[in-house]
């Protein structure tokens, strides 16, 4: 959430930020919003303040018996008593509209960031790996899990509906070896803190990390007013919401690995077949909760730990800088890691790491204690999938393949696996 304050003194650099997204400006309706709240603020400070001064004049009055007086001052009394409510109602009013105007805006890119419309735009920061060697055709993981027996989405329709799966055997497990390798590294090397927190969460929470109020029919609902968690960032991020840390103790990083529930309301038709885009998905999930001046380091070093994932599964991935049109609504800047899976002959994303400047820590009114003692500042969050399991299942599939349609487990998965080297068919 953009500070109205900063916008009245740069409504330039809002619509010019804002023009970087593709939006269109908005500075000249909120700052005149403003004023109008601004406006009926100063009109009940006017009438508060002639309300206590003729509070005494009505003393003075009486006190010299002109009680012709003292009931015209106390008939004002009782007009400015009865106007209080309907401006104070008034206020509530556009404070409310303007907050939820302020609420919709997406944060301002940061300067490094290019601009551009969309995915086409995004620049490549490096490249990691190669593309596998073997020379037997590639195969989709659709073919290959239904080929092996242990990937059904048939039976997940008779049970959920479109975009579940169920996996069974050897490729449930592995599905869970991938999850534990992920929150072992960043828990144990990258000096994250394992959390377990809530799948469901109040209307404050997702406000507080921008899930609401824009994004609503992304998300799933229950029958009692709580929201099904897309991503671990809201409980996380909002693990700070409403506090003041020390900013000595900053950062805080956390990480968490726990299902992920959307609607995906906007992607119809996209990604029909196999697993890439599901309703529920697993995830382990990197916060980092710092202050103003090591976030865009902290930001790269999330990167890191997110690419180091890849990397010790011996995958061949790209890191994408995304350009001001592609971000997401509350990234100041985004990279994301895209996996090359050979069956789709193409790079798909695996991971986005974000840095968020104060615009999340705004909305949950997290601060930190500056080190010099003056005053407070709003924390700034990042967060990062630290990956995808489901989509790195997928990659690590496709990337894995044998020849007779087996999967070799990668080495750095075996400890999980309980002696499995290779997933074959069903027996």
């Amino acid at each position: 959430m953009l500070d109205i304050k900063w916008i009245r003194e740069n409504p330039e650099a809002l619509d010019q930020a804002l023009a970087k997204r593709s939006a269109e400006p908005m500075s000249a309706a909120l700052i005149a919003l403003d004023e109008k709240r601004r406006a009926v603020v100063q009109s009940m400070q006017d009438m508060q303040s002639r309300r206590n001064s003729v509070s005494k004049e009505i003393g003075a009055a009486m006190a010299a018996k002109n009680m012709e007086l003292a009931e015209k001052l106390k008939a004002e009394v009782a007009s400015l008593k009865d106007s209080l409510p309907a401006a104070e109602e008034e206020e509530r009013r556009l404070t409310a509209e303007l907050n939820d105007q302020l609420s919709r805006i997406p944060n301002i890119p940061h300067d490094d960031v290019p601009v551009g419309k969309d995915e086409h735009d995004n620049v490549v920061a490096r490249v990691v790996g190669q593309k596998p060697g073997w020379n037997h055709p590639a195969q989709e993981h659709p073919e290959i899990g239904e080929a092996l027996g242990y990937m059904d989405f048939e039976r997940a329709a008779k049970l959920s509906g479109a975009r579940f799966t169920v996996l069974t055997g050897p490729l449930a497990r592995l599905e869970r070896a991938i999850g534990q390798f992920m929150i072992d590294l960043h828990t144990s090397e990258h000096g994250y803190t394992e959390v377990s927190s809530p799948l469901m969460v109040r209307d404050e929470a997702m406000y507080g990390t921008g899930q609401l109020p824009k994004f609503a029919e992304d998300l799933f609902k229950t029958t009692d007013g709580r929201w099904l968690i897309p991503t671990a960032e809201v409980t996380l991020t909002n693990l700070v919401a409403g506090e003041i840390l020390d900013q000595e103790k900053l950062p805080l990083r956390f990480t968490a690995l726990t299902p992920s529930f959307r609607s995906e309301a906007g992607s119809a038709g996209r990604d029909t077949r196999g697993m890439l885009r599901q309703h529920q998905f697993w995830k382990c999930e990197l916060v980092s909760i710092t202050d103003a001046e090591s976030a865009m380091d902290e930001h790269e070093r999330m990167t890191a730990c997110a690419e180091e994932v890849l990397k010790r599964l011996g995958l061949h991935f790209r890191t994408m800088t995304l350009c001001t049109g592609d971000m997401g609504f509350g990234a100041i800047k985004t990279y994301d890691l895209e996996v090359w899976l050979p069956g789709q002959n193409t790079f798909r994303e695996i991971s986005s790491c974000s840095v968020c400047g104060d615009f999340q820590g705004r909305r949950m009114n997290a601060r930190y204690r500056n080190k010099d003692g003056k005053g407070t500042s709003f924390v700034h969050t990042l967060n990062g999938s630290g990956t995808a399991v489901g989509r790195c299942l997928i990659a690590v599939m496709e990337n894995y393949l044998n020849e007779d349609g087996s999967i070799t487990v990668p080495d750095v998965l075996l400890p999980y696996m309980g002696g499995l080297k290779r997933i074959e068919k069903a027996a």
